[in-house]
Order: C-alpha cells, then structure tokens, then sequence
C-alpha cells in the first residue's frame, strides 16, 4: 500500500526495485519480476497453473494476477485463498476481464478473419489514452 512507483526502463533503476512489471525482459516469480517480452516466453495460465482451462499467451497482466490474484481476492473478501468464493471469483474475473487484456496485449484477435465492427472501449484502449503523446517533454507526467 505504500509502495513507490517508478516508471523506467534503466537497468539500474529497475535491479533495486522489489517488483518489476512490464520491463525488463525477465520473467522470473521467484524474484518479483514480470514480463512477458522475450521471444521465448509462451506461458499461459494453464501452463502456469494446470487447473486452469485458459491457454492465451500470458501479458504482464495476467502474469500479475496468475501469481497474485488468490491473495489479493482473498484478502478483499476476507475469504481463504483456496476457498471457493476465491476460486471461482479468479476464475471469472480472468474468464470476462484479465483474459482480453492478456489477448490484446499479444495482438490475439478476438476471432478468425476481418473483424466486423472495431473495439474502441476497451481497457486497453483507455490506458492508452493516459499515455504521454510522443513530443511530450515529460513523458512520466500520468504516473503518481
């Protein structure tokens, strides 16, 4: 609740702090780092948890909610994080929400073909929307 949040690419920056999401080309949960842009990367949330259904590439999204997701909807809920009320909360919550952020994020489209309307709501389409503009001087100006 009190952490900081810093918005960076520089390596240094990034090997102090105690989570890194998003950068980094690392993918590895042991020591809090969460990205999914290296060509290898191909986990899915069934690959990662075997008792899940879902094979879309995981985006950091997903990979944030696959390791913390139980945890946080548990503490929310004041429910165990194995319980029932958890379980099935993650399971729709990823099923109708984190699973088209994770599709979008890789460039999967929702369906085979030419799409017959355009998706211009989604969430992703809203955080980009918070995005600097590219001549803007200060581009860490949203963050905070």
């Amino acid at each position: 609740q009190d952490a900081e949040i810093v918005r960076t690419r520089d390596p240094q920056l990034l090997a102090a702090c105690d989570i890194v999401v998003d950068v980094g080309g690392e993918y590895d949960p042991g020591r809090h780092r969460y990205d999914h842009h290296q060509r290898s990367f191909q986990e899915s949330m069934r690959s990662l948890r075997p008792d899940k259904p879902w094979v879309t590439k995981l985006s950091s999204a997903g990979l944030v909610y696959c390791h913390f997701g139980p945890q946080i909807l548990a503490e929310l809920l004041a429910q165990p994080a194995d319980g029932p009320v958890v379980t099935a909360l993650f399971d729709k919550l990823y099923e109708n929400f984190v699973e088209e952020i994770d599709a979008l994020d890789n460039g999967i489209a929702p369906a085979p073909g030419e799409p017959r309307f355009a998706l211009s709501t989604t969430l992703s389409t809203r955080v980009g929307l918070l995005n600097p503009r590219w001549n803007d001087e200060d581009k860490d100006s949203e963050v905070g």
